[in-house]
């Protein structure tokens, strides 16, 4: 059975339960929209649920492993059931290895988590919940990316972006690549698909060594997730415009 408040903007954001997912959550709840809180961690994410609503946003938890194919298809009957559509999907869900992480000792098990949450998760999110998108009249995807993942910023004389990451930066430069194509195959559609970079936020990603807060750095995902109809695709953004590829 649909849900009656179903005339509201209904998002969707992975790994809401903390950190900037849970920001972008309260962000986009504050804007008065019906927010999917997607969480691996059932407790967390209900805690996550019930902090929201105590702020006053129409929160509602969603089982979410994005590295699941079943749990993946679970929450797309979970909305679809709710609602029957979903305006905007924020895929924020992601995971980091060392930091510094020279390639030439890689440990491949590492390499493969983190391709297939920050690269190969969003793939599959996405994908799933496409049908949905496309019932909306104002679909919007925002993927979490970050400056590391530039290959413009990596290259530039000088750059200092935190050292050699041969693990983490490669599944943003591969996530900003694979927008690109979405971009291109939804072109037309309405859909819009952007990547937003956070900048240096204090999360648990990074032992909380970041110099922004997780407020701050969901700002460019929130703007993003509420672009215009004739709003920029295809591009990279972080808080003062477009960031080379």
């Amino acid at each position: 059975m649909l849900d009656v408040m179903s005339d509201k903007t209904i998002a969707l954001v992975t790994g809401a339960n903390k950190g900037i997912g849970f920001e972008i959550a309260a962000g986009l709840g504050a804007l008065g929209w019906s927010v999917g809180v997607g969480a691996r961690d059932g407790r967390r994410g209900a805690d996550a649920v019930a902090k929201l609503r105590a702020a006053g946003a129409d929160a509602f938890g969603v089982p979410l492993d994005v590295t699941d194919d079943e749990s993946v298809t679970a929450a797309v009957r979970l909305i679809g059931e709710r609602v029957g559509r979903l305006d905007v999907l924020v895929n924020n869900a992601g995971v980091a290895g060392g930091w510094p992480e020279e390639p030439s000792g890689l440990d491949l098990a590492t390499v493969r988590r983190l391709v297939e949450t920050n690269v190969i998760g969003v793939i599959r999110v996405t994908n799933a919940m496409l049908p949905l998108l496309r019932a909306s009249a104002h679909p919007r995807i925002v993927n979490q990316s970050s400056h590391v993942g530039s290959l413009a910023l990596q290259t530039a004389p000088g750059a200092d972006l935190g050292g050699i990451s041969g693990g983490y930066a490669p599944t943003k430069t591969y996530l900003n690549a694979v927008t690109v194509q979405y971009a291109k195959e939804l072109s037309g559609t309405g859909i819009l698909i952007n990547n937003a970079c956070p900048g240096y936020v204090a999360t648990d990603l990074n032992g909380f060594s970041g110099t922004q807060t997780p407020a701050q750095g969901a700002a460019i995902a929130i703007r993003l997730a509420t672009l215009p109809d004739d709003g920029p695709t295809g591009q990279l953004f972080d808080d003062n415009g477009v960031v080379p590829w």
